[in-house]
Order: structure tokens, then sequence, then C-alpha cells
């Protein structure tokens, strides 16, 4: 048995191009997409399977019933592990009340030592997401942050912007991606603990949204991870808190309103 996760959608867009390409042409563009997706075999990949079965049952799909009498699923999965790596799966479901996903996310930031390195297409942090990685930054971890230069939702990216400040004011660094559209949703926290999925590091993920995460616990994943990393870092355009404090007041206070709404971004 074989399970994905990850930003990656299934759609006539993903087959072509992004809406920046098709925007800018592809001579100003070093990619189209950036985004990651992985693969799971071994036990945790039956985890996929219950949760696509109690999503297609929550959506009232046809033989929805003999789905969930239905485990002949279940017989063809072996229990044995498919590898060395410790994996979870955690998927959130809206209007539910679950915070898991939320909880080992914050917890895993609060609990940083090292390094916290993210890649998020959708940055609309809550505030206690926000003081956890100011306060990480604060007390000495490297906390740094691979958003987008432009997306899809200028309400959402505006929203997000108007926190880069404290942000930055708090030693965190902020790279934004301009050569690619910016889908990938993934966090390496010291090097060993990394999760990729569908949720992004806003509101409506936690909140509003189905989503899907792994978690992966180990020294190899992690430095993959952290290669991808590096390699959108590189890619990526450093911003100053110089440069960031003398942006016009106009764009200040796009971001601003545009934070007045963020509980539903």
């Amino acid at each position: 048995l074989l399970a994905f996760t990850g930003g990656i959608n299934v759609s006539r867009v993903y087959s072509s191009a992004s809406p920046a390409w098709r925007h800018r042409g592809a001579g100003g563009m070093a990619d189209g997409w950036r985004d990651t997706h992985v693969r799971i075999e071994g036990p945790a990949a039956a985890q996929f399977v219950d949760l696509f079965r109690d999503t297609w049952q929550r959506q009232h799909c046809p033989d929805a019933e003999r789905l969930a009498r239905s485990g002949q699923h279940h017989g063809a999965i072996s229990t044995e592990p498919a590898g060395e790596r410790l994996v979870s799966v955690i998927g959130s479901v809206a209007g539910a009340n679950s915070d898991r996903l939320y909880r080992t996310l914050l917890g895993a930031i609060v609990g940083a030592t090292d390094s916290i390195h993210i890649t998020m297409a959708y940055f609309v942090p809550d505030p206690q997401t926000l003081d956890a990685l100011a306060e990480a930054a604060l007390r000495g971890v490297e906390v740094v942050l691979v958003l987008p230069g432009y997306g899809d939702s200028l309400l959402a990216l505006r929203a997000g912007q108007s926190h880069y400040s404290r942000l930055l004011d708090a030693g965190v660094r902020i790279f934004e991606m301009h050569d690619a559209f910016l889908h990938a949703k993934t966090v390496v926290i010291d090097g060993v603990w990394s999760t990729v999925g569908s949720a992004n590091l806003d509101w409506r993920s936690f909140l509003h949204n189905d989503e899907l995460n792994v978690i992966v616990l180990g020294e190899d994943f992690g430095t993959r991870m952290e290669a991808l990393f590096a390699a959108d870092v590189a890619r990526s355009r450093q911003l100053s808190p110089q440069e960031w404090s003398g942006r016009g007041v106009a764009r200040q206070w796009m971001e601003r309103f545009s934070r007045l709404w963020e509980y539903w971004l």
C-alpha cells in the first residue's frame, strides 16, 4: 500500500503551469511550481485509508455505508515496518474541535533547541504560533522562514506580512521566493523532526479545512529536508528589518486591513 500527502493538487492547473508562470511568462521564472510531496509505505499508510474512509462518510458519498462496513482494505496491509523511520499521520477535520495537528506543531516549535526551518505557502499565524516563533529566536534558536513573494490570495499574503516586523525584530530571518509559485508546506526542527503535508501555517488550515500531515522523526530524513530548505533559501531573497520598515504607508494600511480577516484566511 502506498499513500501520498503534501502540497500537490490534482488539477489541470498543476499539469500545465502555475498562475504566476502564466502571468509573468516562462522567460522570467526558474520554475512554475515549488512544492513538496511525500510517499508513505508500511503501517502508517493504513491510517490514510481510515482518514479517507471517514471523509468519504462525512460527505455522504456513494456507497459510504458499504465502505464503512468493509474491512478488506486492511487485509492487504502488512504490519511489518517498511523502513526505519518513525512516522506519525495526523489529520484535522473542519469543525471537529480537534487541534491535534496544531498542538503538535506548536509543541515542536516551543521545544526547539537549535533550528526551526519553515517553507510555507500560506503564512497567517495565530498569536500563539507568532509568540512561539519570536520567543524561539530570542532564546537563540535559528528561526528561518521561506515564504512566497506573491500569491493567488493578496489578502492572505498581506495578512501574513503584517506580522513580519514582529518576527524580524525578534531575530527571525525571512526569505521571499519570487522565481516560482511557492506551494510547499514543510517544517524541519533541530534537523530531526520534520513535517510535510497539506496544512499551511494559518487559521484556515487548523480551524476550517480537512488537512493531513505526516511527522517523520529521524536524522536521515531530516537531512534530506534540510537540503531542500537550503535550496529554497538560496533561490529566495532575504528581507532586512531596515528594508521592511521602509515600505510605504499604503502598503502598511493594506496589511492592517488584511489582518482583520485572518481568522478566515
